[in-house]
């Protein structure tokens, strides 16, 4: 990918983006709330400080294009089209959410949108992006399929087999990394040797390329290239953004080893506050409409929340529907 043709976004984008980023944001703020108040059962794994990546990368897509997401997902289920009623029902374990109540945080799908999945499992997205980008190239239609995964996923094999094998087929794929530079709790530079992961494109004869993932438009412009490289048919390739979660690995209030001039550094450069001012330079949108936007976000949010809470939980007969699938008759 070393040329660019992927055209800037227009207004209408533009404000969009800014509109699914912000969205992004009150949920996590949200989420992390009602989980230090043990309304969420389970793990939270916020993606607060990312928006830029899902957002850049998801503006591209088509509603039948599919992605498979992480345990990092809420952010890559906002930007593909997810109701947040349904994730805050999921959240909260209530029967309108999802997957019924029965997936949680880390497990959200809409398969009618092309959300394959939140996966709990590190290195379980890329398996899934390649049998869907399969799929679409078997049928002879021009889908493309994104894998999100993180820095640590990509030292586990399904990583690299599912690499391997969408190159050799040249299948419609596209892998996303979103570095923020820490596996659970260890750094990046202690648990592999190559710091810039894109270079691992070079392995599979495909092309990398390292993107400031805090900054919505350099995520367009390369995404966008991608895609329509594996829409045209020419094969997979790997974007890798440098970006940084705001919150430690799980939740906001469990001890976060990262130092604080660290995590004030990464926020100077916050992903939202950087398409704002752009947006303000070119008379997109001011500051007071920047604020109103928040502002009808967080009332989204609170009514979602409101939604979840009152939604009662599965019926216990439903326990094991989707879970099992018996054929062939009586064991």
């Amino acid at each position: 990918m070393t040329t660019e043709t992927t055209a800037a976004p227009d207004t209408e984008q533009l404000l969009y983006m800014f509109r699914t980023m912000v969205t992004i944001r009150e949920f996590e703020e949200a989420a992390g709330r009602l989980a230090e108040q043990a309304k969420i059962p389970g793990a939270v794994h916020l993606y607060a400080g990312e928006e830029a990546v899902a957002v850049g990368v998801c503006a591209h897509l088509r509603e039948t294009d599919t992605i498979a997401s992480t345990h990092r997902g809420h952010g890559h289920c906002i930007a593909k089209g997810g109701d947040v009623k349904a994730m805050f029902a999921e959240l909260f374990g209530r029967a309108p959410g999802y997957c019924g109540g029965k997936g949680g945080s880390m497990h959200i799908a809409d398969l009618d949108i092309g959300i394959l999945g939140a996966n709990g499992i590190v290195g379980g997205g890329p398996p899934i992006t390649v049998g869907a980008a399969f799929a679409a190239q078997y049928r002879g239609s021009d889908g493309v399929s994104v894998c999100f995964s993180g820095d640590g996923s990509t030292n586990e094999g399904t990583w690299h087999e599912a690499l391997n094998f969408a190159a050799v087929m040249k299948l419609p794929a596209v892998f996303v990394i979103e570095n923020n530079h820490y596996g659970e709790f260890t750094a990046q530079e202690k648990q592999g040797a190559v710091t810039q992961l894109s270079k691992r494109a070079a392995a599979y004869g495909i092309p990398g390329v390292t993107v400031d993932g805090q900054n919505v438009f350099e995520v367009y412009r390369a995404a966008g290239d991608a895609i329509d490289r594996a829409r045209r048919g020419d094969g997979p390739s790997i974007v890798e953004a440098d970006t940084y979660r705001y919150y430690n690995h799980t939740g906001r209030s469990e001890g976060d080893p990262r130092s604080e001039q660290e995590r004030a550094r990464w926020r100077e450069r916050d992903p939202i506050a950087i398409l704002a001012a752009v947006l303000e330079q070119q008379s997109i949108l001011s500051g007071e409409g920047a604020e109103r936007v928040t502002e009808e976000v967080r009332a989204t949010v609170e009514e979602a929340i409101a939604f979840a809470d009152a939604a009662p939980y599965p019926d216990p007969s439903v326990l094991l529907d989707d879970v099992y699938t018996v054929t062939g008759g009586a064991r």
